[in-house]
């Protein structure tokens, strides 16, 4: 983890070099992905680029199938992009106007274009059980995922997009 900081740090250091010349919204481009404890403990500090993708997987509670939930970085706005429900089990659905929905060719479906803004570019996910098994994980496999059941069944985790040009806690 000390070395993953000190890429951070090298990271931020270099950042404002490559910024040079453009415009101002691509300097919320580079965001990070942190998921934080209510102790406070990190269980999630990654980088993510502009049009960086996300999502957090888990298995449904009650009919444990997969479901997916994909999010963007949108010119430093985190946004639910899309969703993937093998069923219309409970709790689970299309909402008419929000996205549309498109057969898996499997039996289920995904709701794509969702493109919808996360609040303050952060919520708070109450982490189910080793069953439930919420994690992060990243379609381009870019990063190891990381079973947040693993680490906080049970608990409160914020999820948030951070600008790492921001003072903490802003």
């Amino acid at each position: 983890m000390q070395w993953q900081r000190r890429l951070m740090a090298l990271l931020i250091a270099c950042c404002p070099f490559a910024e040079v010349g453009a415009a101002p919204a691509s300097a919320l481009a580079f965001m990070r992905l942190a998921v934080v404890t209510e102790q406070g403990d990190t269980l999630v500090d990654e980088a993510v680029p502009a049009d960086g993708r996300w999502c957090i997987k888990w298995q449904h509670s009650v009919e444990h199938f997969t479901v997916l939930d994909c999010y963007r970085n949108v010119a430093g706005v985190m946004q639910l992009e899309r969703s993937h429900q093998p069923d219309f089990a409970a709790g689970l659905g299309h909402i008419f106007g929000r996205g549309e929905q498109l057969s898996d060719g499997e039996g289920g479906y995904w709701i794509n274009a969702i493109n919808e803004p996360v609040a303050n570019n952060r919520y708070v996910l109450r982490v189910g059980s080793p069953a439930v098994n919420h994690r992060v994980v990243w379609p381009g496999g870019e990063h190891a995922p990381v079973s947040l059941s693993e680490h906080a069944a049970g608990q409160r985790v914020t999820i948030q997009l951070i600008d790492p040009h921001a003072s903490p806690r802003e």
